[in-house]
């Protein structure tokens, strides 16, 4: 449900009633809140809702704290967000729930997100009431997108009170009949309930309000017409002086604010501070909010806040982060106070000295704020390079922190999506560095930008200089090799990357480097997969991951090594254990928090899956995660994957529905060659009738591709069957040099299939379906069986083609591939050969008999009631993969929610 309207029209007061209402019937509440000085900083209304924060005993809140104050270094905005639709979840699933948001229009990007991805998932599924509230302004381009995405029947918007619900609103306060003026003076709140209230209490407080004997309540005395925050500004004036400082302190806290901060903020005791808490609380300025205390309507702390001049507030955030810092607050609490008074407003200009300890503490937290918020990361770290400069780089003190933090700032700014900005500011500082481990960094952070960017070679040239500077230690060398191998590997340069990723090796063993050695094993790693070297890339994994396990910093490379791992493992046809390997990185990545090797390691699967064709699950594992968190070739693999399977499935419309979520992504990534996608482009042009278009399209990837291996074939078929026997030699021979270089039955397999195919050989084409069987491949095993039939019968042999198209349409039909068993049945009929009586017939694709065997399973659960932790738990699968499937579940049963699954069971059920 979404609530909107201006301030003080009831939003709140509505929805607390329908909570309160919901509480009594048994419900959890669960309330959070935007807050104008915390939209830099992500996730803030949701951890504070949910009660991460103040509840670390949980195991569930304690693992999102742990991640909040930085004991994993991760992508945290990310990350959290993972974790708190799981602890959503299990909250649900231990009871209903409801789940509020208030001051939406105040939210950060990721709590929006992370709404969003509630409302169109969760609530579907778990006993969840989701409530957003918002004003109408500012109109933020996600805000319209989340209005644009709630049905309107779940939209409530609420106007001005009508005049006569205006007089018994001031009857109740006043406590009589209005008379004609009363009524005149609070026409002037345009039917704003709040406004009403604020108006009525500031004429009681006056003591110009009174009611005559007969019930008629009228203005006594002068009362002028005036503001909202006119008498919002009365009802402060009553109170007493130390109050109202007290509540000056609170308003630079937000709209809700823990005691502990404000004693620290304050400088008061709890015991100072309980007397005039109490004296504010009884003058309905503030209220109780679960463990903290909020302002009663954030219009009165607006009150409060701008009364302050400018600079009086920009000097009171600064004085109360310091207090903060001195407490030991996470940095996200300080940031809160750090931006309004260091930030873009203006209020501090840009060339004016930055404090020292502002200074010393951004250049001890700026690591764990660019985890947290890389965006305030930007803003205060921008600010600080810019104020902190002298000759010698000394900054607060510390010799070089001036490049360290100009170091930490290009690396916010790659974080938030800028690498050409990142890139500036590194060239700048190198330029001027002198500490070789903040070199180091720099040349990290600015080959990843160029690297987006296309242009790596720059890169390459500029390490080769900082190679030769004079008095570079060993370790800081060692670790510069690898890096340019990287380079030198990303621009093709595969054997002078495979001599310096050695040359690397070899330096980092001899000083004892970690980080060295795993990133140079990485390079040759990689180097032996372009090579076509994938049985010899085996034993340098086991190096790698040894390397990199004995060093915290290098988790990150340790899963993206373990998802290679499971790569090669499929490269080499050993699926079963590639599959189990991929499952298990995902369990690793998902406890790491890392999104960035999640979303990979589930792309991992979604690829093996549809090699080995489980084609049900692969597409469950390239639906589980959003494609906002994913990077464009990820959004366009996945996304590919998906397609491949609808084409053959018969679904061409599903299909497009994949290539169009994807074209956005493809746009930005034009240089590179992502294969399910360009394999899923060909297949649609196939199905409209233009198999010359769908080849001319993979000749153009395949001249940008150096393997190719996943493309050569269609590539193969298409020209044969568009008659162009020249394109269809080169791809073969192409082919045929891979399954030379290596011994791995699908390259033999797909060697034998292009010669047959060009050949026309059915001894060829069987036995490369005899291959494609020993390498678990089921779909390039039904393609030959049906071009060896093609053959077969083209050379009279009926029989035998009527034998291979039985085994073909088998195995199409065990992939529900549609479009293919259609197909080979219209060629073969040509010839008078048709199917067995004994082959399979199409699966349904919506309705019970539509779900999978998994599907069935959980659909069972669920009509017994059963939650999705439950039910992961029984299964042996994460609660993610279990709601990946009950939203597929509704989608192929056509109901909205779990209660029509059971709905439908016991309808099914019974007739049987």
């Amino acid at each position: 449900m979404l609530v909107e309207g201006e301030p003080g029209i009831g939003k709140t007061a509505l929805v607390r009633a329908a909570a309160a209402a919901a509480a009594e019937g048994g419900a959890q509440v669960f309330w959070g809140a935007g807050d104008e000085l915390g939209q830099q900083l992500p996730l803030l209304p949701l951890t504070y809702g949910l009660r991460v924060r103040e509840t670390p005993a949980d195991p569930r809140r304690a693992a999102i704290a742990g991640l909040l104050r930085g004991e994993l270094a991760v992508d945290l905005p990310a990350a959290a967000a993972e974790r708190l639709l799981a602890l959503v979840d299990e909250l649900c699933a231990a009871q209903p729930t409801v789940l509020v948001v208030d001051d939406l229009q105040w939210a950060d990007g990721a709590t929006i997100a992370l709404w969003r991805r509630l409302a169109d998932s969760s609530v579907r599924q778990l006993p969840l009431l989701l409530v957003g509230m918002m004003r109408p302004v500012p109109r933020r381009d996600t805000l319209i997108a989340l209005r644009d995405g709630v049905d309107p029947a779940d939209r409530i918007r609420l106007t001005r009170l009508a005049d006569v619900a205006v007089a018994e609103l001031v009857a109740e306060l006043a406590g009589g009949t209005p008379s004609a003026g009363l009524l005149e003076l609070a026409a002037n709140a345009a039917g704003n309930p709040l406004y009403v209230t604020e108006l009525v209490d500031a004429l009681g407080r006056s003591e110009v309000l009174e009611v005559t004997p007969s019930g008629v309540a009228e203005v006594t005395g002068e009362a002028g017409s005036r503001s909202l925050s006119e008498v919002i500004a009365d009802r402060l004036r009553f109170l007493s002086a130390p109050v109202r400082e007290m509540l000056r302190a609170a308003a630079l806290l937000g709209v809700d604010f823990s005691v502990s901060d404000l004693t620290i903020v304050s400088g008061r005791t709890i015991t100072e501070l309980i007397p005039v808490l109490e004296e504010a609380r009884s003058a309905g300025v503030v209220v109780e909010a679960g463990d903290n205390m909020a302002f009663r309507h954030p219009l009165i702390r607006t009150s409060l806040y701008e009364q302050m001049p400018a600079a009086v507030r920009a000097a009171w955030h600064q004085s109360a982060a310091r207090a903060l810092i001195e407490s030991g607050a996470p940095v996200d609490r300080v940031a809160r106070q750090m931006l309004p008074s260091v930030g873009s407003s203006g209020v501090v200009s840009a060339t004016e000295p930055v404090d020292d300890w502002v200074l010393r503490w951004l250049i001890d937290a700026a690591p764990l704020l660019i985890g947290h918020s890389p965006k305030a990361a930007v803003d205060l770290l921008r600010r600080a390079v810019a104020g902190a400069t002298d000759e010698a780089g000394t900054v607060a003190g510390v010799p070089g922190a001036h490049d360290l933090l100009a170091c930490r700032l290009a690396e916010a700014l790659y974080r938030v999506g800028d690498p050409t900005a990142a890139a500036t500011v590194a060239s700048r500082a190198l330029a001027r560095v002198t500490d070789f481990g903040v070199l180091v960094d720099l040349h990290w952070t600015l080959a990843q930008c160029r690297a987006i960017a296309g242009r790596s070679d720059e890169s390459i040239e500029e390490l080769r200089q900082a190679l030769e500077r004079p008095g570079l230690a060993p370790r800081h060398r060692a670790r510069l090799l690898a890096l340019t191998a990287r380079m030198q590997r990303d621009v093709g340069q595969v054997e002078t990357a495979h001599r310096t990723a050695t040359e690397a090796l070899a330096a980092g063993e001899e000083i004892g480097d970690s980080w060295t050695k795993g990133w140079a094993l990485h390079v040759l790693i990689l180097v032996k997969m372009m090579r076509g070297e994938v049985a010899e890339a085996l034993p340098l994994f086991e190096q790698a991951l040894t390397a990199a396990t004995t060093d915290s910093a290098l988790t990150d490379l340790r899963l993206l090594l373990l998802i290679n791992h499971a790569v090669t493992l499929g490269d080499l046809d050993r699926h079963e254990k590639a599959i189990a390997a991929a499952q298990k990185v995902r369990q690793l990545a998902e406890r790491s928090g890392s999104v960035v090797r999640l979303v990979q390691a589930h792309s991992a699967l979604g690829q093996l899956r549809l090699e080995a064709g489980q084609w049900d699950d692969a597409l469950v594992d390239v639906d589980m995660l959003p494609d906002d968190l994913k990077d464009p070739s990820v959004v366009c693999c996945d996304h590919g994957v998906a397609a491949i399977i609808n084409f053959h499935r018969g679904d061409p419309a599903a299909g497009r529905r994949h290539l169009a979520a994807a074209e956005s992504a493809a746009g930005r990534i034009e240089h590179r060659v992502v294969a399910t996608y360009t394999l899923a482009r060909s297949l649609d042009l196939e199905d409209l009738g233009e198999p010359a278009e769908a080849l001319a399209l993979l000749r153009t990837a395949l001249a940008n591709d150096a393997d190719g291996e996943n493309l050569l074939l269609d590539a193969v078929r298409l020209a044969v069957d568009v008659g162009e026997p020249e394109v269809a030699d080169a791809a073969t021979v192409r082919v045929e040099a891979l399954a030379a270089a290596a011994d791995i039955p699908h390259r033999h397999a797909a060697a034998l299939f292009c010669r047959g195919l060009l050949d026309r050989d059915p001894t060829r084409l069987l036995r490369a379906a005899e291959q494609a069987q020993l390498a678990g491949r089921p779909l390039l095993r039904a393609q030959a069986l049906e071009a060896g039939a093609l053959v077969l019968a083209e050379g009279g042999d009926l029989g035998s083609a009527q034998a291979a198209l039985n085994h073909a349409l088998d195995d199409f039909s065990v992939l529900a591939a549609g479009w293919d068993v259609a197909r080979v049945q219209a060629r073969l009929r040509a010839y008078g050969v048709r199917r067995s009586p004994r082959v399979a017939h199409r699966r349904a694709r919506q309705g019970w008999e539509s779900l999978t065997p998994t599907e069935a399973k959980i659909a069972a659960m669920v009509a017994g009631g059963m939650s999705n932790p439950a039910i992961a738990s029984q299964l042996f699968l994460s609660p993610r993969t279990v709601a990946t499937h009950v939203s597929h579940i509704l989608t192929k049963l056509q109901v909205h929610s779990r209660i029509d699954v059971a709905r439908e069971a016991g309808r099914r059920y019974s007739a049987s």
